[in-house]
């Protein structure tokens, strides 16, 4: 599996790099964390105490940025069709799409934290939890960004109909991400690992059915 899979991996991260997908999220991170003081005003018990949950929203909107780039451009070209022929599962296809979309936007985000949480007055303590909370719901966001998009392949105004699925499936998500901000917060953290996994693990299956009932 590693001859196609790892190489399929690369491809899509250097599609990503060359439509400005790698970048993107940071640009988006570190524009919110600059302007939210101006919202919220230059208090530093205020903004430390708010900042967590804003970034946390701005990592959800980060990972919907690339959406409709991750089906869509090679579903029209027929790559997927391609791969078909060379016995590559739809739901091998999606789990590359999965890592791939992860790769490309989490490990960035997260480095893109540090500078944003530093505008927003964080703590050390708080700058770890965040960390650790978007080290374990960034694999989710991915899924869901990933599941979304191969529902609305091949529709009309897909982006804007990509967020309106995608706002309400991360609820759980932001909620549990933001519980994670507060000390001794454990209990939001396995919620928030268990809800990962499940999204991670139900991806593939499902996105490699929306794919096969898109080509009928």
């Amino acid at each position: 599996m590693t001859r196609w899979f790892l190489p399929l991996v690369r491809r899509d991260l250097r599609l990503a790099w060359q439509g400005g997908g790698l970048w993107m999220p940071v640009v988006f991170l570190l524009l919110v964390a600059s302007l939210y003081p101006f919202a919220v005003g230059p208090d530093a018990r205020l903004l430390a105490a708010t900042g967590g949950g804003m970034l946390w929203i701005a990592a959800l909107l980060a990972a919907l940025l690339p959406v409709e780039r991750l089906i869509a451009p090679d579903r029209d070209s027929g790559i997927f069709d391609q791969l078909l022929m060379r016995g590559i599962s739809d739901e091998m296809i999606a789990l590359v799409k999965l890592i791939a979309h992860w790769l490309g936007f989490g490990p960035p985000l997260m480095l893109a934290l540090l500078p944003a949480a530093a505008l927003l007055k964080l703590d050390g303590a708080a700058i770890m939890r965040l960390e650790l909370g978007l080290l374990i719901g960034t694999p989710a966001l991915a899924a869901l960004g990933v599941l979304t998009a191969s529902l609305v392949a091949g529709l009309r105004g897909a982006g804007a109909l990509a967020g309106l699925l995608i706002l309400p499936l991360a609820v759980p998500i932001l909620i549990f991400g933001a519980g994670s901000l507060h000390p001794g917060s454990g209990a939001a953290l396995k919620f928030l690992s268990a809800i990962s996994l499940l999204l991670v693990a139900i991806t593939p299956i499902a996105a490699g059915a929306a794919l096969r009932a898109g080509r009928e």
